[in-house]
């Protein structure tokens, strides 16, 4: 085995866990992740002779990654289709709901700290059109600022903040019917 092989292998056995954490909070799918997760150590297979130690083997790993992923979205926001907003509007472009900002009860205050809370976050993301769910993993997740979200996915900023906006009205309405009217 020549020495760019065993150094690969070594990062492989040392970096995979924290690579594939990474990717999953970032992709919320499992496959995606590990696929991704095997696109860096491909690439830094690939490119191995340009790493040239200015930085760790985990910081250089994780740049691939974040890469990675950032093409990972692009190319997904680029394929998917139309987004209905029907469930928001009626037929006259009204709301069809007063009730949009009604007060939320936390009574634990830390509801990021309960489990069952993030479960049911989660899955909620999982709800929103994918194109919706990219910009808000990118905006509120990677913290990327808005100039770097349009870019990454080649929308205005003013579509960016319609998503954003619409994207916090879905999860608001999801979070009511499955964690705050929960008795």
């Amino acid at each position: 085995m020549d020495k760019r092989s065993e150094h690969i292998q070594q990062w492989i056995d040392t970096y995979s866990d924290i690579l594939l954490n990474s990717a999953l909070f970032l992709l919320s799918d499992r496959q995606d992740a590990e696929d991704i997760v095997q696109n860096v150590f491909i690439s830094a297979f690939e490119s191995y002779h340009s790493f040239q130690n200015r930085s760790s083997v985990k910081t250089w790993l994780m740049a691939i990654l974040k890469n990675k992923v950032a093409e990972f979205y692009r190319k997904k926001y680029r394929q998917t289709g139309k987004i209905s907003l029907d469930q928001y509007f009626d037929s006259d472009g009204s709301w069809k709901y007063d009730d949009i900002l009604q007060d939320w009860d936390d009574k634990d205050g830390n509801l990021l700290d309960n489990r069952d809370f993030n479960r049911v976050m989660n899955e909620c993301m999982d709800k929103l059109p994918v194109k919706w769910l990219i910009p808000v993993k990118l905006y509120y997740l990677e913290e990327k600022k808005a100039d770097h979200v349009c870019q990454e996915t080649g929308i205005t900023t003013t579509n960016l903040w319609k998503i954003l906006q619409r994207s916090r009205m879905q999860l608001r309405d999801c979070l009511e019917l499955n964690w705050f009217n929960i008795s």
